[in-house]
């Protein structure tokens, strides 16, 4: 599988080819990990890579699991992945680790999804755009002049830049809806 194929599935698809044997969550990882590694020194949508996590999870047994192996990216704000950073877009986070999984990290991973990195977020998610000044600026792919929205803007501006077909969100007052709407992609407000 190369990235144009991949990138035209949705995230049950992916998993139901894994199930079906026509590619794996190694692969599907590599090809994530390589459009990151493309896209991301200019849209600033992944703040921690976690390449070396995501390998290993790569390597478990998924077949039974709904998103059986497909990558999967979680939104630095509120989702604790034990062993490492949440930095929530904030400074005075720099050196926080998380000691064990929140719950809805756990829930991630019993669906199967590969988590392989964290997305920028502003500062406690406060404001519709995501500028933090510990990491700068979340950039449109569409246009990297234009805002991603925020607070999830890390997280669609992956999305909508082929990275992987679905990442975490979280809405209080927009941060889905927003950052969908500046990126040209579904967000969905459970």
């Amino acid at each position: 599988m190369n990235f144009s194929h991949y990138r035209q599935f949705d995230a049950l698809a992916l998993a139901q080819l894994i199930r079906q044997g026509e590619t794996n969550p190694a692969e599907l990882l590599e090809i994530a990990i390589a459009r990151l590694d493309a896209v991301n020194p200019n849209i600033n949508a992944v703040v921690e890579p976690l390449y070396a996590f995501g390998r290993s999870a790569a390597r478990e047994n998924h077949a039974f699991q709904p998103f059986a192996g497909v990558p999967f990216l979680i939104k630095d704000l509120g989702l604790e992945l034990a062993g490492t950073h949440m930095r929530v877009g904030s400074k005075g986070y720099s050196n926080f680790i998380s000691p064990e999984d929140s719950h809805a990290v756990q829930r991630i991973k019993k669906a199967g999804l590969v988590i392989f990195g964290k997305t920028n977020t502003p500062e406690f998610g406060l404001t519709p755009f995501t500028e933090p000044k510990l990491f700068g600026p979340a950039r449109n792919p569409w246009n990297t002049n234009f805002t991603t929205g925020g607070s999830s803007g890390g997280s669609a501006a992956a999305v909508a830049a082929g990275v992987v077909p679905m990442a975490t969100a979280s809405d209080g007052g927009g941060s889905i809806r927003i950052p969908a709407s500046c990126c040209g992609i579904f967000g969905l407000k459970p």
